[in-house]
């Protein structure tokens, strides 16, 4: 175990704690330092030093790793660690961990949260309220045509670990017929759900929710031909990562018509550029990348990777992934 001096940086710790948690139980491992916000280039001044680097977003490629002589460990503040060069860590020594699953309650909440809301164009309805469409009208209540029961309906799911599992059991308790892709298969059909190919789901799917890992192979899958499969009535929904998708793609096909809506709560930039095609495209709700950020999730995982870090400290290894 390293002594109490261990040197602790975390370099973008607002994200996870902007001030309902504490570092408290970090400080018991060895002298920390928290740093909101870090920039690319003031990564190797800020943790120069460093034992430990705690992250959840900054870019922790070979240029940065060869900077930082001490380091000796990585925690991943998330599920993904797509910013983390980890090929190269492992052949520098460094030992890099993850958190799995803190989110996967909050993400299922967005999900179904977005499918409501589509389903019943709530959004809109909220601003016609406002501007004072309710006040000025004639009869109890007014409605916008469109509007759907989401029971007997069918979601498809794109991609079957801890998210979509979960997901499937929330859709069938509101009556929905569910169809999954998966590569791997590895739970049998049990009649709450069925395997589908890619393209039978795209085509039969009244709302379809991305909840796969971003890889090389399927960054931009949903594309023009596989949204052009899609119902004009379909719903498309990204909580995963903003890449699956190609956003021009996207936008057009919200734009003409070729769907009917769509939900996001990640984008290919982040923060986005303002050039980004759906942000000003119909008939879409954007959030800012809020699914996993439920008090409840933030909080398993500071204390989970508090107790990644803890266990290396002690010469075990706990959700490492290198």
């Amino acid at each position: 175990m390293m002594n109490k001096k261990t040197k602790i940086v975390v370099l973008d710790g607002y994200c996870v704690n902007s001030g309902d948690l504490s570092w408290e139980k970090f400080e018991t491992l060895g002298d920390l330092v928290v740093y909101d916000n870090t920039p690319y280039d003031l990564i190797p001044q800020r943790a120069k030093d460093a034992d430990v680097i705690i992250t959840n977003k900054c870019n922790l490629d070979s240029n940065i790793i060869d900077k930082l002589p001490s380091l000796k460990y990585i925690g991943e503040l998330a599920t993904g660690y797509n910013n983390i060069d980890i090929q190269y860590a492992r052949k520098k020594g460094i030992t890099v961990t993850n958190v799995p699953a803190y989110s996967t309650s909050s993400v299922v909440q967005t999900i179904i949260g977005f499918i409501i809301s589509l389903s019943l164009n709530l959004p809109h309805h909220f601003e016609r309220v406002k501007k004072g469409d309710w006040v000025t009208c004639e009869n109890f209540c007014f409605y916008e045509q469109g509007m759907v029961e989401i029971s007997g309906k069918t979601l498809g799911i794109i991609g079957f670990g801890n998210i979509g599992m979960n997901l499937k059991d929330v859709a069938n308790a509101f009556g929905m017929k569910v169809v999954v892709f998966s590569n791997s298969r590895h739970k049998k059909e049990d009649g709450t759900f069925n395997y589908v190919s890619m393209d039978d789901l795209f085509s039969t799917s009244d709302f379809i929710a991305l909840t796969c890992p971003l890889t090389n192979k399927n960054k931009g899958f949903v594309n023009k031909d596989k949204l052009s499969l899609m119902k004009k009535s379909a719903f498309l929904i990204n909580t995963a990562r903003g890449p699956l998708v190609n956003e021009e793609d996207l936008a057009y096909a919200l734009n003409t018509g070729l769907i009917k809506g769509a939900a996001v709560d990640v984008l290919t930039d982040e923060p986005p550029k303002a050039s980004n095609p759906l942000l000003n495209a119909k008939n879409i709700l954007i959030t800012p990348h809020l699914a996993w950020a439920t008090y409840e999730a933030r909080s398993r995982l500071l204390n989970a990777a508090y107790e990644n870090l803890k266990a290396f400290l002690n010469g075990h290894n706990l959700n490492v992934i290198n």
